[in-house]
Parts: structure tokens; sequence; C-alpha cells
């Protein structure tokens, strides 16, 4: 599609200190213009827990790591063997290549650190997450589009789309794939209008992010069906793959969540 916006040529009194030329990349700015959307959405659902912009700016600046690091980490495990064998792979593919459940594996108990640090209730702001996730999630798919990554497998109907760009991500180009990266900001979108309506005559605090969470584990299990990118590796002789794996765990460790809370808060006004 479209993995660069723009290039040009910097100021000659900055080369030297910066690249001769700029290129902003569709992925990143997408990614950025999710973040900020993200910020706002969640600065708006948790202020009635005394966040404001200055804690919620460090706990953006945390998050990032710690979505950086999982992300990678996780990448890397998809095929350890390849970076076993040359580790150089590992710092070539340092800007590219992240998994969402790596990220999400490692950002959710970092918030649960910093919450409770400041002494701030940690279901009750999960459940402003569950606003901003989607959102964030939608434009990094955008930028996943854009760019030609997380593509699908080859498609002989008008679902199809066409990566021709030399500079594009994909593996297969100039043949029509699944545009699982649409997909999935359809699964992100869907799962945002039901913890929406959840949010009407909420339970109990933390089930909107359990929502979340469950729908949209449920939802990529079955795009994983679609994607093409088997690099990523399988588990189990090729019967799943490590994504799959991932929402499987993530969909019973939420059930058992949301039985624990639901009869908590039960006991609670009883």
């Amino acid at each position: 599609m479209f993995p660069k916006i723009a290039s040009f040529n910097t100021p000659d009194f900055l080369r030297g200190f910066i690249p001769d030329q700029i290129v902003i990349n569709s992925y990143g700015l997408c990614i950025g213009i999710g973040i900020i959307a993200a910020y706002f959405i969640i600065l708006y659902n948790t202020k009635h827990l005394g966040i404001n912009k200055d804690n919620l700016s460090e706990l953006f600046m945390w998050g990032f790591v710690a979505a950086f690091v999982g992300g990678k980490i996780i990448f890397y495990l998809e095929d350890p063997s390849k970076y076993i064998a040359n580790p150089s792979l590992m710092l070539k593919n340092m800007g590219n290549g992240f998994v969402f459940y790596g990220s999400l594996l490692l950002v959710v108990p970092t918030i649960y650190l910093w919450l409770r640090q400041k002494k701030i209730s940690f279901w009750p702001f999960m459940d402003g997450v569950a606003f901003g996730g989607p959102i964030l999630h939608s434009f990094g798919r955008l930028g996943c589009f854009l760019a030609g990554c997380c593509h699908g497998k080859v498609c002989t109907n008008s679902f199809g789309v066409i990566f021709s760009d030399p500079d594009s991500a994909a593996s297969i180009k100039n043949v029509p794939l699944y545009p699982t990266q649409l997909f999935d900001i359809g699964i992100n979108l869907i799962t945002l209008l039901i913890v929406y309506l959840f949010s009407i005559k909420q339970q109990f605090k933390g089930q909107l992010f359990l929502v979340y969470i469950m729908l949209y584990a449920i939802g990529r299990a079955i795009n994983e069906n679609f994607r093409g990118d088997d690099e990523r590796g399988f588990l189990f002789g090729g019967l799943i793959t490590y994504s799959q794996f991932i929402a499987l765990f993530l969909i019973t460790l939420s059930a058992v969540a949301w039985y624990y809370l639901a009869k908590k808060e039960k006991g609670t006004n009883t």
C-alpha cells in the first residue's frame, strides 16, 4: 500500500546531526496518532480515579517501553532458532516486527505495579483502558495495512488486496491477499461497541477490561486462520499458532478473573 507517507531532504544546517533524508513512515505515524487518541480517551475515562495528564503521561512512557520489549521478545521467540543461528538479525529487526500479545503480557503487569505505587485501584483503571486499547490497536493495524506487514494468505475472492509497493513489508507482492489487518480493525471496533454496551449496566469493576480481552482474543484466534505470515510459527505439530495459544490462555485467565471478581462484588453487596 503506502509504507512511506512522505520524505524530504534535511536542511543543510541540520545535516551531520540527523540523517540527510527524513522519511515519515505510515506505520510510525499511525502508531503515534493511536497513542495520542488512546491517551485522551483513557484520561477521560479514569479522571475520577485521580488520574491527571502528568501521571498518565508517566504511565504511558513506562507502558511504551514495556510494549516495545514485550512485543520484541515474543517476536523473537516465534522463531528462536533463526535468531540463535544469526544473532545480528535481532538488531536488524529491532525497528520492525512486533507481537501485540507480547506487548499486552508485559504492559498489564507494568500498569499494575505503577498503579500500586500510586495507590490507584487497578481494575477500575483497566476498565478505562478497555476504551482506549481498541482505538490504539486499530490505528496500529491501520499502520500495518499501509506498511504491508501482518498480511493474510493468498485470496481468491473479492476480499483480496494487492501490495505492490517495492518498500512494502508484505512477503507476497502483486498477488491478492486477505486484508487481515482490516479484519483486526473490525474486531477491535466491534469489541469497543460491546464494551460500551456493557458499561451501561456494569456489574463489577474490571468487567469492561475482561470483555475487551476475551472478545479480542476470540476474534484474533479466528483471524489467525487467514494470516499468511507463516514464519510466526506454530505449536502442537502445526495445530495452532503462537497467537492462538496465547488467545486461549487469555480467554481462560479472563474467565477465571471474571468468576472471582463477580463473586467478590456479589459478596460485597449482600
